[in-house]
């Protein structure tokens, strides 16, 4: 039987697309549950939890608000740059051997297609995720797309770190070798 890290890198880079086509989908299909079923930008905000709502925004930047666009121009450079990152990514998997780093990127590259999707076909990301305190929120209003790019940066940013720890150790206290007479 093969393990995950056994697995060939073939069949890893066709599991890392196959989470990105996943993610991607069910993105979709919880946005579209926000738009269709539950109404939500009729409604505006269903309170599930005293932590948690779901909240209707709608996204015309990136992330923390970042890079708003304000015009048709702006919208559209929004998605050659996030369409070049998303290329990016793809290209990244097919080269990367490691599975480890492939599932990572494809929860990446699922939330950027997801994201994209939504500013090209709307003009905006559909945001709805409201988590918050009172009404302290310590993040803005986000969707699954968002997770998913977050989790998978995290992922690949602690396993770099960790493996350029094990790579890069070197021992301070051993006293150099000299050859003797």
């Amino acid at each position: 039987m093969t393990t995950l890290a056994q697995t060939s890198p073939v069949k890893a880079r066709l599991l890392g697309f196959a989470v990105a086509g996943a993610v991607f989908a069910l993105d979709q299909i919880v946005k579209w549950a926000m738009i269709g079923p539950l109404d939500l930008p009729r409604v505006e905000q269903i309170t599930l939890l005293p932590i948690f709502n779901f909240t209707w925004a709608e996204n015309y930047g990136v992330s923390l608000g970042l890079l708003t666009a304000g015009s048709d121009l702006e919208r559209w450079l929004l998605v050659g740059m996030t369409g070049a990152i998303a290329l990016g990514v793809a290209i990244w998997i097919f080269v990367e051997r490691r599975m480890g780093e492939i599932l990572p990127l494809g929860l990446v590259l699922g939330g950027a297609l997801g994201n994209i999707l939504d500013r090209v076909a709307k003009g905006f990301v559909v945001d709805y995720a409201d988590l918050h305190i009172g009404s302290y929120r310590p993040f803005y209003i986000f969707n699954l797309a968002d997770v998913a790019i977050t989790f998978g940066v995290l992922i690949i940013l602690a396993r770099s770190f960790l493996s350029g720890k094990k790579r890069g150790h070197i021992k301070l206290d051993a006293a150099p070798s000299t050859p003797e007479n």
